[in-house]
């Protein structure tokens, strides 16, 4: 099963567009590069422990090779000796070992001193720090975006490109990072690791799942500046400031109409459809719409009825 816990901290990295370069390169690579590789192993493999010995000490770099060497041979094999008790994950050292524990300890040594923020790893603490500094050095040549890290330029270039390398095994989806790929993957599994606190229902994703806990908080912290109105999420607030401006983004291709939110314009579609996906329980009718009105003829339910002065 998967850790809940782990998916979280996942999701929260693609948010944040802050994918590892080494995951990738790994996906960027390519078979023939794989294949060279391998090659590369085996060539290796023939040379005796003696000839490798002799090689590094002509080379004056005597036992600093040989000791890399054999790093590099135990990557090259994926000779992973040093395993997870938690989560059952696999290390080549006892380094990485070490740092991935940090994850289940939630052990954060590396603080920033501009802000209250701490990380598991060094490298996190410097990729954090280019946001108090402000430097993006990775500029896009074809807009004028920049990024902190090349790695998340590389993602970028993909907005420009079209490229989508990840494709779905189980439909024709293809998408332009792994991350959303594992997202989408549980559409077609079921699986919906983040679950409610406060009530049974769980959800495909932390930003779902954040949305969810506003019904249970009351929290609307997005206002309107027009009227006194606020909203539990940024879209809803956005749909509503059109009902001041006028404005109706979204057109029907069947007919003239056009609506202020996408969801409307999907109802609207169903009247040159026919499609009635909302059926009643009690007596197998269909409607295109939400059916809360219909119910009411089998409850006897009146909840606007009003009260005699």
């Amino acid at each position: 099963l998967e850790d809940p816990q782990l998916l979280q901290i996942e999701e929260e990295l693609e948010e944040r567009e802050a994918p590892q370069i080494k995951e990738e390169q790994e996906e960027q690579e390519p078979p023939q590069r794989k294949k060279r590789d391998r090659s590369h192993v085996q060539n290796k493999c023939k040379q005796s422990p003696k000839e490798n010995s002799l090689s590094s000490v002509k080379s004056g770099k005597g036992t600093r090779i040989a000791h890399s060497t054999s790093l590099h041979m135990r990557a090259e094999s994926d000779e992973r000796r040093y395993g997870c008790e938690e989560c059952g994950k696999s290390f080549v050292t006892k380094s990485n070992l070490k740092i991935h524990m940090r994850i289940h300890t939630g052990e954060k040594p590396f603080s920033c001193k501009e802000c209250d923020k701490s990380f598991t790893q060094l490298s996190d603490l410097k990729k954090h720090m280019t946001t108090h500094t402000g430097e993006k050095p990775f500029s896009c040549k074809e807009c004028d975006k920049s990024y902190t890290r090349i790695s998340v330029l590389k993602i970028h270039m993909r907005t420009h490109t079209g490229e989508k390398p990840f494709s779905c095994k189980e439909c024709d989806k293809s998408f332009s990072r792994i991350a959303k790929l594992k997202v989408h993957m549980r559409t077609h599994t079921g699986a919906k690791p983040f679950p409610c606190k406060e009530c049974d229902k769980s959800f495909s994703r932390t930003h779902h799942l954040k949305i969810h806990m506003t019904t249970h908080t009351g929290e609307k912290p997005f206002s309107c500046e027009e009227c006194d109105k606020s909203f539990s999420r940024k879209s809803k607030l956005e749909g509503h400031m059109r009902t001041h401006t006028g404005e109706k983004p979204y057109p029907c291709k069947e007919c003239d109409k056009r609506f202020r939110e996408i969801s409307v314009l999907k109802t609207h579609m169903r009247t040159h459809t026919g499609e009635k996906p909302f059926l009643c329980k009690e007596c197998d009718t269909s409607f295109s719409q939400i059916i809360s009105k219909h119910t009411r003829t089998h409850t006897g339910e009146k909840p606007f009825t009003r009260q005699k002065l």
